[in-house]
């Protein structure tokens, strides 16, 4: 038995379930493609993911350099192209305004970001734009 575990609902909506926790997750398709747009998309779901697992692995160098990572935030852009449908470019702006770190540490947690297992798995076509306001 897997960990997940996906139902469709009907009128373009799935509920996806977390096994070991019970915790649910509803997509909806867009509004562009014949959805309500009332809930994450599946394409919306893959971008939160590279932005959710940047953020998880940035947190594992910060906990090993007793960095507090509070107050880290992301701004996620997912742009689409028309034919095929597919995501294209996933644009990610990490914020964290209240920071002191010093250059070695920033390397350290934008290295990070940069290789978490969904920025490797990510297709070379997608176009991705990271930008790191680590002040």
């Amino acid at each position: 038995m897997g960990s997940l575990k996906n139902q469709y609902l009907g009128n373009l909506r799935t509920e996806g379930t977390h096994i070991p926790s019970g915790n649910k997750i509803i997509t909806d398709a867009p509004v562009d493609n014949m959805g309500k747009g009332q809930a994450f998309s599946p394409t919306d779901l893959m971008s939160f993911s590279l932005s959710a697992c940047m953020m998880t692995i940035m947190g594992q160098v910060a906990d090993r350099e007793n960095i507090a990572m509070e107050g880290l935030t992301t701004d996620i852009t997912k742009v689409m192209s028309a034919s095929p449908r597919k995501v294209s470019e996933i644009h990610i702006n990490f914020n964290w305004p209240v920071l002191d770190l010093t250059n070695k540490q920033k390397t350290m947690l934008i290295n990070a970001a940069k290789t978490c297992p969904v920025a490797l798995s990510i297709h070379p076509d997608i176009k991705l734009e990271v930008t790191f306001n680590l002040n």
